[in-house]
């Protein structure tokens, strides 16, 4: 079966990978893939790990894990990536992820922001044009 996150790749060769060395990428896609992989599967843990210290939303952890935990999750499209790769410091991934959820399938739509912090990239929240 191929990664949660829509790569060609098992999960285990793919983002159980990033989720077992606590979010080391070489990308900012591939933290926002293996990010999605967390969703899936209801890891909390690395979401918030993988989530820039300024905008974490730790008291959020628990209602993040049941959300996810209540809807299907579908299928991840990565739609553009501007920067983010191994020699950047920020760089935007734009994205669709699909799900069910409530009885009606539903996508996100979110342009992320991503921002390394200690040589880490982390996830910032929705990139917004300042």
């Amino acid at each position: 079966m191929n990664c949660y996150c829509g790569n060609n790749k098992t999960y285990k060769t793919c983002c159980e990978v990033f989720h077992l060395n606590n979010g080391k990428t070489e990308t900012a896609q591939q933290l926002m893939r293996s990010r999605y992989s967390a969703f899936v599967l209801a890891n909390g843990d690395y979401l918030m790990q993988t989530h820039h210290s300024s905008t974490r939303p730790i008291s959020q952890k628990k209602e993040i894990v049941k959300w996810a935990k209540s809807v299907e999750w579908i299928k991840l499209e990565v739609l553009e990536t501007t920067n983010g790769l191994a020699k950047d410091e920020e760089g935007t991934v734009t994205f669709n992820a699909s799900f069910y959820g409530n009885g009606s399938v539903d996508v996100i739509h979110e342009k992320s922001a991503f921002i390394r912090e200690n040589n880490f990239w982390k996830y910032l929240g929705i990139y917004t044009n300042k």
